[in-house]
């Protein structure tokens, strides 16, 4: 019987954890071995894609279920298998034992002294089948594609050409890579980024400002999944605001890029120095903006 995968233990975690302490597990692997992060790394890629394997199961509560009786059944089968050979030689050993028939009957070797028995072998041809395989991606691999080695729950292993721009839940079709001659289908799922989020065909990201920066305008680099981009934040800006970088989104289904959404957060400074704090104090002698004015007004 195939040996069952422990997930538990590719998450670290114990058989009867709950799930909040699988969720915390899974994003703590997640960032450490993300794509993103290990560029080149092999290792660190089968890893991502086994601990992502492990928390599609486990935290899914009816799919855990079936997952630990599986698991059960594994053990129950091999215990039995481990009592049957209990007291046997390998090959290898000097004493074998030969089955008698029963007397009074005929065994089910139908054994006949002086005679050898002869088994019929039927050759069958397996029946051409489709299979499904799962493959998780970062996403700057779903975003450019390229060559990518996949192993298969059989033992083989495959070197696939991805295409650019594939996106979650998308079935990529391997013609013949099934069971006798059979496809194979690829299920894309496209890992959470530490930093961008997809929505449709557009990327969403947060990006600190200075208080300075957000009154008097600047420009600042934003991160794309292109590189870098200079982007000019307008005087004024509120923490909230979005500015819309277009055609620097991802493909939708329908292959149509979509823009790139940079919400500002304006963040202020835990420490600052002596010499800005006298300028911080100078400014709030010479302030005439009040943003509780209206609330006032209205109490």
């Amino acid at each position: 019987m195939q040996q069952v995968r422990n997930y538990y233990e590719m998450l670290g975690v114990d058989k009867n954890a709950p799930s909040n302490e699988i969720k915390k597990a899974y994003r703590t692997l997640a960032i450490r071995y993300h794509p993103d992060r290990n560029l080149g790394n092999k290792a660190a890629e089968e890893k991502f894609k086994d601990i992502n394997e492990a928390y599609e199961i486990l935290s899914d509560q009816t799919r855990r279920v079936q997952y630990d009786q599986s698991i059960s059944r594994n053990n129950f089968v091999n215990k039995a298998a481990s009592f049957s050979n209990f007291g046997r030689k390998n090959p290898a050993g000097t004493k074998n034992t030969v089955q008698r028939p029963r007397r009074g009957g005929v065994s089910t070797d139908d054994y006949r002294p002086g005679t050898t028995k002869t088994s019929r072998v039927v050759n069958s041809r397996p029946q051409r089948r489709d299979i499904e395989a799962k493959l998780t991606l970062g996403l700057d691999e779903a975003y450019r594609g390229g060559k990518r080695k996949i192993r298969l729950e059989d033992g083989r292993s495959l070197e696939v050409d991805m295409p650019p721009g594939m996106f979650n839940g998308q079935r990529i079709r391997l013609k013949g890579q099934g069971i006798a001659e059979g496809d194979l289908y690829l299920k894309i799922t496209v890992a959470r980024h530490p930093f961008f989020e997809i929505q449709g065909g557009n990327i969403y990201c947060q990006i600190p400002v200075t208080p300075t920066e957000a009154i008097l305008g600047s420009a600042i680099e934003v991160p794309t999944i292109d590189g870098l981009v200079k982007v000019t934040v307008p005087n004024g800006v509120r923490s909230g605001q979005r500015l819309r970088l277009a055609n620097k989104g991802y493909f939708d289904k329908s292959r149509t890029r979509g823009d790139q959404l940079v919400e500002i957060q304006i963040v202020t400074p835990k420490e600052i120095t002596p010499e800005e704090k006298e300028l911080y104090q100078k400014l709030r002698e010479l302030e005439q903006f009040n943003p509780r004015q209206n609330i006032i007004k209205n109490l």
